[in-house]
């Protein structure tokens, strides 16, 4: 586990400025709510397995007494880089894209099934999109009742989604909710550990492994 050095750092930061904008910032400035300090602590971005997980700054200093090779993960994933060193953001960060989000679109309650599948949703399952949406924008795919569902890429701009054809992609598909079940092998593993970062602290500090 390590920083992410300036070339990855700049990649990590582009992908989820393209979602939240400068709520941004916001992401690594707030105050920890995990770790046995009295003090809160931020977040940071740690490198481990080349996946990017998103922790606090507690958690990575007790991390760091843990070997390499016995470490699963630190805080909670949010993507991985390919073998060619592209970053891409994985479903494991949706709940943090969905709270800093600045663009979302909300489906049709009978067209939610068809974006769990891994589908790009078209005009026709649109309910309801931010108003100033531009084409290339991230955007979080809601639910009617503000579910978070998963996130994509804007196709066309909020006000080209009210001319498009019905069948015409408003928003490219780029990771859901369902692949917690399609790809269940990989993914549960990975957040089984994210979720258990509140609770690898022991009485006197140290990491229980």
């Amino acid at each position: 586990m390590r920083p992410l050095d300036e070339k990855e750092t700049t990649q990590v930061f582009e992908k989820l400025f393209k979602f939240t904008g400068p709520n941004l910032k916001h992401l690594l400035e707030r105050p920890a709510v995990e770790g046995p300090d009295a003090e809160p602590s931020r977040y940071c971005l740690r490198l481990h397995r080349n996946r990017v997980y998103y922790a606090s700054e507690a958690l990575v200093r007790r991390a760091t007494a843990v070997a390499r090779p016995r470490l699963a993960g630190v805080g909670t994933p949010i993507g991985k880089f390919t073998h060619h060193g592209s970053f891409h953001l994985t479903v494991h960060a949706l709940d943090l894209l969905a709270a800093h989000a600045r663009r979302r679109v909300w489906l049709k309650p009978d067209t939610e099934r068809s974006f769990l599948f891994g589908n790009s949703v078209p005009k026709s399952s649109l309910a309801r999109i931010t108003e100033n949406t531009k084409a290339g924008d991230g955007v979080v795919v809601m639910s009617m009742s503000d579910v978070p569902l998963g996130f994509g890429i804007a196709a066309r701009s909020a006000q080209d989604c009210r001319k498009a054809d019905t069948n015409a992609v408003v928003v490219l598909h780029q990771a859901d909710a369902g692949e917690y079940l399609r790809k269940e092998e990989e993914l549960i593993v990975l957040l089984f550990c994210s979720r258990l970062r509140a609770y690898i602290f022991v009485l006197n500090g140290l990491l229980a492994i």
